[in-house]
């Protein structure tokens, strides 16, 4: 049979010459040329390869990559650790050990209230104290339940490798930034790791390379439940599905004494004169404790004023080596607590506040507070209304 003729339209014709022209241009190229770029594709798909791998990936999976990496960790809590940050802290290093890390925990500022000095000690936990930048342990820095290094000389200087936290901010880490804001523990994060690079949590498994210790997974359910007021404030289904999973490696005698440990009389006094001395409008109630030894006191005086019948949420306020510090607690959906002390501290030069929608807290000058500095100073009294003024949203 004769082979059929092919009749080409104009159409045809001009991509049959593109084509050709192609062609030509690819046998008039540099073979040299030719080969780089050839290879320089093979790159950029091999790498978007790679790239779209490591995303896929878990968070616990590419953090313990990051940190193998590393020849040593500094896994730093923020000033004054509670067990959140300490439980977090835990677990990082332990993950950093499991692939070959040396960790160090290190911490700013003092662990004064009696449940924090309890889960230290009866976890058996060892920290090391910082000062300045130079105390670091290592250039490699993780923070842990904040995402902004502080309450040291040269905190601001510090670019952390990694951050792993649940508080609102703008910091990150240069290589892995894990900041989840609708969490309610940042040991549920760290839980979520563990499980996610297959730790186990029961002894008798030894599938793993990675088994939880009772005193680890101890820390980070007590985290939770203390972030979250024994899970019924600010939780997520996460901070659930994470005690879920911790559950069977606790151990209860370890719990229980963290749980329940003895309270100072410095403690029962701030909390007696929140009781009798408080300023209850509507209801709002706010409390000065006047001068205080524990600063960790105040945050445990306004737990106990929001026991009170009608109170929906109080601010909690007391004086300290020249520093006011406040404490908030809420219940309202009409006040973020977060929001109202950063407006009642708006315009007072060297104050700072802020927090979540349910607990917030801050400090004050209080020379700025009488007047030194650009400000005229405000009175306690003027500063109650301003206070009682944000609680009703009008700051």
């Amino acid at each position: 049979m004769g082979v059929r003729g092919v009749r080409l339209t104009g159409g045809r014709l001009d991509e049959v010459a593109a084509v050709e022209g192609g062609l030509d241009a690819v046998r008039g190229t540099d073979p040299l040329v030719l080969s780089l770029t050839v290879v320089s594709l093979a790159a950029v798909v091999v790498g978007g390869w790679w790239l779209v791998r490591w995303l896929r990936r878990p968070p616990g999976a590419r953090l313990r990559n990051l940190l193998a990496k590393q020849e040593a960790v500094t896994v730093l809590m923020h000033p004054n650790p509670d067990p959140d940050a300490m439980a977090c802290a835990m677990g990082v290093a332990e993950i950093a050990r499991a692939a070959g890390t040396d960790a160090t925990l290190q911490y700013p500022g003092e662990i004064r209230h009696q449940e924090n000095r309890a889960f230290r000690t009866v976890l058996g936990l060892e920290f090391e104290h910082v000062e300045s930048a130079s105390d670091l342990a290592s250039d490699a820095v993780v923070l842990v339940d904040h995402n902004t290094a502080r309450g040291f000389t040269g905190a601001q200087m510090i670019e952390p490798l990694v951050v792993v936290d649940h508080h609102p901010g703008n910091g990150s880490g240069t290589a892995f930034t894990d900041v989840r804001t609708d969490y309610g523990a940042a040991s549920t994060i760290v839980a979520e790791y563990l499980e996610e690079i297959g730790a186990t949590v029961d002894p008798a498994d030894d599938s793993t390379s990675l088994a939880i210790s009772p005193e680890l997974a101890t820390g980070l359910i007590y985290g939770i439940l203390s972030d979250t007021n024994h899970l019924t404030k600010g939780c997520s289904t996460a901070e659930f599905d994470a005690c879920r999973y911790l559950f069977p490696g606790i151990d209860e005698d370890l719990l229980d004494r963290i749980a329940n440990p003895q309270v100072s009389d410095d403690v029962l006094r701030t909390k007696a004169r929140a009781i009798t001395e408080k300023r209850v409008e509507g209801p709002f109630a706010v409390c000065d404790v006047g001068d205080i030894n524990n600063v960790d006191a105040i945050p445990q005086a306004a737990d106990e004023l929001m026991q009170l019948e009608g109170v929906t949420a109080v601010v909690v306020y007391g004086k300290y080596d020249g520093t006011l510090h406040l404490s908030g607690r809420s219940r309202d959906d009409r006040v973020h607590m977060g929001e109202t002390l950063r407006h009642a501290v708006s315009d007072i030069p060297m104050a700072n506040a802020g927090g979540h929608a349910r607990m917030g807290g801050g400090q004050l000058s209080v020379e700025h507070m009488n007047g030194i500095g650009p400000s005229d100073g405000i009175s306690v009294s003027e500063f109650e209304d301003r206070v009682f003024s944000a609680l009703a949203g009008e700051r």
